[in-house]
């Protein structure tokens, strides 16, 4: 991996000669710096004079993703004594974080990857209280079933739903709203009776939460 400049943008450039296409993707990084972005691009072996072409072909739509990191105002919360639950930061103190405070106070300050297992925890059992709620709400809403509930902590999807039935919702959703945890849900069941995303899914999801494009649209620039 090779870090370069393109004008003023940092880039990551990986090579792999094993690849037939170049590929550019965007992350976002929670720093305190001008740039929120991770630009890496993925090439075969190509000269400097190919890459900087490819970054310049792309340079429009590379600039309207960091502007989009840009307007995303994520809240910040200090490890050592508060927790993001449904959107509001609360104190370890609590009654909404006794659970975890409780964990904590046997772990040392300064072991921060027990520290965030922790974390990983309470969301976790937090998840299987208050997701399996909301799932079993709107399956007897719409008047769907299920086959199973499962939690994970995932890295680029709420969730999911298999053609057998399975959901699978992403802890980290006890972080947002609830409203747009019922967004999720409803997505989620939603493809039980129509496993695309056609307009007639989109449909579907609208019968039961009128406002779902305004979550949608919500949910896609939220990023923990």
């Amino acid at each position: 991996m090779i870090e370069l400049l393109f004008k003023e943008l940092r880039i990551e450039h990986i090579c792999n000669p094993k690849l037939k296409n170049s590929y550019i993707s965007i992350k976002p990084v929670h720093t305190d710096g001008e740039q929120i972005a991770k630009i890496v691009v993925k090439t075969p072996k190509v000269s400097q004079k190919i890459l900087h072409e490819l970054l310049a072909n792309r340079e429009v739509w590379i600039r309207k993703q960091i502007l989009k990191f840009q307007k995303i105002k994520l809240k910040k919360i200090n490890l050592e004594d508060e927790v993001l639950i449904f959107g509001e930061i609360y104190s370890l103190d609590s009654d909404e974080a006794s659970w975890l405070r409780e964990k904590l106070m046997t772990i040392q300050t300064d072991d921060i990857p027990k520290i965030l297992k922790a974390y990983d925890a309470f969301y976790m059992q937090l998840s299987k209280k208050y997701l399996t709620q909301r799932v079993d709400f709107f399956a007897k809403t719409m008047g769907l079933e299920y086959s199973e509930i499962k939690f994970k902590k995932l890295k680029s999807r709420w969730g999911s739903c298999d053609s057998k039935k399975a959901i699978t919702l992403n802890t980290q959703l006890m972080k947002v709203e609830k409203e747009l945890i019922d967004y999720v849900v409803v997505h989620e069941l939603s493809h039980i009776r129509h496993m695309n995303h056609s307009k007639y899914f989109h449909a579907h999801v609208e019968k039961y939460l009128p406002n779902s494009m305004i979550l949608r649209k919500t949910l896609k620039n939220t990023h923990f």
